[in-house]
């Protein structure tokens, strides 16, 4: 069983969903099912929570009693029903349920795809996780190159359906022959099973987690003001999906490149790189609204997320043993990527209503305490090497 293709396989055919997914799903609720702005930013805020609470604590209890492999389809399955569930509810209160129940399954496909891949590694099955992973970044612009040609067509109904294919795919996909090592149960003890804290126990998991948290909150703004900001500026109407995919592509090289490139560095190193350019680009951003510099600054976005990102998987596969790996996991999921960015969501809100450009500005609040941190767990690492030599 070849791993690297397998991983590289699930990645793209998830992301691909996620492609639809992400951009589109706010409108699909507006459009197709009659929301208001404010009731469809309600739901997506309430399954922001579900998300965290779903990663946090259902994501790990399930690793710890299923093989990957099956906790994988049944999360795929469980996203299959609730999407199902969607086409017969119209009314608010109906929606809502089937969204918040549809986040709970959802999400936690990314960090089970990524418990995999850091298995596969630390199992000597798979050598490059960025190059695998960068074929996750392919099928989100897949996924939204895609759909544009068929809602151009069809309208914004073909959202559904377009998210409705892209899983049957992954389900497909996911019930084909697997690394062995996916299939076998995580060999947990009680105590182990019993407790979120025990990953904390791992040298420097702490600050690590929360570096990388403020990192990825600080993407509040764009995620969720980037496509108004971009036509406050008066970005021609046919080129904003061309730029805000200008991000995707460079983490696609990021992630194609990482394992060679990046061989020598430490993750201390990177998250600092991380920090600093995220730093920089929302300065960019802020000091110069115009189309040509945030074009330009989308190529930070290969240092902002995917570094970011590829720094605290290095970090899990030389620190943490394979069966807290889903802890540390549901944790990053349900802290990094979900409650932070919705909790900077409203900040970032509120600075917008006063100058668009403050929104991203803003973000620094939390990218400069990540970058002092990480210069921290930098001189931490130096330290863990020397007393390693020492005793060697």
């Amino acid at each position: 069983m070849n791993s690297y293709r397998w991983m590289s396989r699930q990645f793209f055919s998830f992301y691909l969903t996620w492609g639809i997914f992400l951009p589109y799903f706010t409108g699909w609720m507006i459009h197709a099912k009659g929301m208001t702005v404010s009731q469809a930013s309600l739901i997506m805020s309430l399954g922001l929570a579900i998300r965290g609470l779903s990663t946090l604590f259902a994501f790990p209890k399930l690793s710890d009693r299923l093989s990957s492999k099956t906790l994988i389809n049944a999360m795929a399955f469980g996203t299959l029903i609730a999407l199902l569930l969607t086409i017969p509810a119209n009314s608010f209160t109906s929606l809502l349920a089937v969204v918040l129940l549809l986040h709970f399954f959802y999400p936690a496909l990314m960090p089970a795809l990524d418990t995999a891949a850091g298995v596969l590694v630390q199992d000597g099955q798979l050598h490059d996780y960025g190059k695998s992973r960068s074929w996750g970044s392919i099928g989100f612009v897949a996924g939204g190159m895609i759909l544009t040609v068929f809602t151009g067509r069809f309208g914004d109904e073909a959202i559904l359906w377009g998210l409705l294919a892209g899983i049957l795919i992954f389900i497909c996909l996911g019930l084909l022959r697997a690394p062995n090592v996916l299939s076998k149960k995580s060999q947990n003890d009680d105590k182990a099973k019993s407790s979120m804290l025990e990953v904390f126990k791992v040298k420097h998991f702490g600050i690590v987690l929360t570096i990388v948290i403020l990192l990825q909150a600080a993407h509040a703004s764009y995620y969720n003001y980037g496509y108004i900001y971009l036509q406050e500026i008066e970005a021609p109407a046919y080129l904003i999906g061309v730029i805000i995919n200008i991000a995707v592509i460079a983490e696609i090289i990021f992630f194609m490149m990482a394992d060679r490139a990046f061989r020598n560095f430490t993750p201390g190193s990177l998250l600092i790189l991380a920090a600093l350019g995220s730093t920089i680009r929302w300065i960019l951003v802020f000091a110069f609204p115009n189309v040509i510099v945030f074009s330009i600054s989308q190529v930070l976005h290969a240092c902002s997320f995917a570094m970011g990102h590829y720094a605290f998987m290095q970090y899990l596969i030389k620190n943490i043993d394979p069966e807290l790996i889903p802890k540390a996991q549901g944790i990053y999921a349900a802290i990094a990527l979900s409650w932070s960015t919705a909790l900077l969501t409203i900040y970032g809100g509120f600075l917008y209503e006063i100058k668009p450009g403050y929104a991203f500005l803003g973000m620094i609040v939390s990218t400069i305490p990540s970058m002092l941190m990480a210069i921290v767990y930098k001189k931490l690492e130096r330290k863990s090497e020397l007393k390693a030599e020492m005793a060697g």
